[in-house]
């Protein structure tokens, strides 16, 4: 059953229970378990590895003068590992993963930037790069400037081979599965379930997994390494991967059928000279905060640096065909989202919807090359409470209104039903959908504010 809750109420440290945006459980609502593993399985990727070979005399890059084991490798941090593992024998690799998971944990946690991984990367010929993939697909799969199709890869191969291990484990004892390897176990099935057939239209490509305590996950909708427009979603307070992922994803899947909608109609309408091409990532990449420390910006930090690694990975794999990048952030991930942008990311567009406030004084100190937008539903009482700092929908903060409230489109003439309270800002057929699938394919001029100015936001704008 769905639960449909509307407030949270963040005000001296006093929080309200509060289900996910519209359309998504509550954290406390246990997903069914999985069919069982004889009619369980986890689709593989549609598209090849084309692993490049980049060494001269096809030799692994190395940086080791002895022979190399695992108590080498156990002394050796940061790209030094990565360099290590990638010249250690593919068995020797593989037994330092499997004896040492804590190592890899924690250079997954605190990892060399994008451009150093894919200069690493590169420098591997397709041996040394094969048989890391096969020792540390978890390691491989989660590094941000590796290349998509190859993490695509490696994070399917670690959600196929945990649940494997999970469901074995049970068989193997005889007793019914502990309940920590449960939640995990349905965690991994509704990761699977948001991941879809290989068949699935748009295709959807596993960006990021950590199969771990309350996990992390990106799912991409979209061809990531061609795509124009390239659209994060960034979620708020009680977004988990066990509980909301396929929800989440089927949220990323409405913003991509809108925006290749718009897209199609610029096109036609001589707006645009070709139809151009959209990604949207359904991005739960950090752990997002509960009643118990929602009054802290502990996991806002974690959610910039996390969010931060991300973008500076796709700006490192498209580093000669940049694609525009928008940051979508809803709750306490605008939060997040905008600590992020008062450092060195940069986007081309953010909107920010039922935002609680950030440090950040104004749209200036935000890394946003484009313009910044602001949605506040009625009734929803975690705008303008700025509660983490400044008010993103002040008039002095400076981020242009992004109507929620309702319409009926001038250029589609479709009734667009508004938004009301802390989460129905991503229900379907809401104004609130079509200004962010805008302002994700760069159509700010289109994007309404509530004003009379909005009968004048057609097409003819663009011509």
């Amino acid at each position: 059953m769905l639960l449909d809750v509307t407030a949270v109420v963040i005000a001296s440290l006093t929080v309200a229970t509060v289900a996910g945006p519209v359309g998504m459980p509550a954290a406390a609502v246990e997903a069914p378990i999985a069919p069982p593993a004889a009619s369980f399985t986890v689709p593989d990727a549609e598209r090849p590895i084309d692993l490049p070979i980049s060494t001269q005399n096809g030799a692994p890059a190395s940086t080791a003068t002895t022979p190399l084991t695992v108590a080498n490798l156990a002394s050796t941090t940061g790209t030094d590992l990565l360099h290590a593992l990638a010249a250690a024998p593919s068995r020797v690799a593989a037994d330092f993963v499997e004896s040492n998971p804590h190592r890899l944990h924690e250079l997954l946690a605190a990892p060399p930037g994008a451009p150093q991984v894919s200069s690493w990367w590169a420098g591997l010929d397709s041996r040394a790069q094969r048989s890391l993939l096969g020792a540390a697909p978890e390691l491989v799969g989660n590094l941000d400037g590796i290349p998509v199709a190859v993490r695509n890869t490696a994070n399917r191969d670690v959600l196929r081979s945990t649940i494997r291990e999970l469901e074995l484990d049970g068989l193997r004892t005889g007793r019914t599965i502990a309940t920590q390897n449960l939640q995990r176990l349905q965690m991994l099935y509704a990761i699977a379930d948001a991941l879809g057939p290989a068949t699935a239209n748009p295709p959807r490509t596993l960006l990021q997994l950590d199969t771990h305590d309350a996990g992390k996950v990106a799912i991409v909708l979209g061809d990531l390494d061609t795509a124009d427009y390239v659209s994060y979603l960034m979620p708020g307070m009680f977004i988990t991967v066990g509980g909301n992922v396929v929800e989440w994803t089927e949220t990323a899947a409405r913003l991509y059928d809108e925006q290749v909608s718009w897209l199609s109609l610029l096109a036609e309408a001589g707006a645009s000279a070709e139809v151009e091409t959209v990604a949207v990532v359904a991005w739960i990449g950090y752990q997002t905060p509960h009643l118990l420390n929602v009054g802290s910006l502990d996991l806002a930090y974690e959610g910039r640096d996390a969010i931060a690694r991300a973008i500076d990975g796709l700006q490192t794999v498209r580093a000669t065909d940049q694609p525009f990048i928008s940051l979508l952030a809803h709750s306490y991930g605008s939060t997040a989202a905008m600590l992020a942008l008062q450092e060195e990311t940069t986007v081309d567009a953010l909107a920010m919807i039922g935002s609680p406030g950030a440090p950040a004084q104004n749209v200036d100190e935000l890394n946003v090359r484009g313009e910044v937008f602001v949605g506040e539903a009625a009734w929803d009482p975690i705008p303008n409470s700025a509660f983490f700092g400044s008010d993103p929908g002040s008039t002095e903060f400076g981020a242009r209104v992004m109507s929620v409230a309702g319409t009926v489109d001038v250029i589609t003439n479709r009734v667009l039903a508004g938004a009301t309270g802390h989460n129905e800002y991503f229900s379907p057929g809401t104004e609130s959908m079509r200004n962010l699938a805008l302002i994700g394919i760069d159509m700010g001029e289109l994007v309404t504010d509530g004003s009379q100015r909005d009968e004048g936001r057609t097409l003819a704008l663009l011509l």
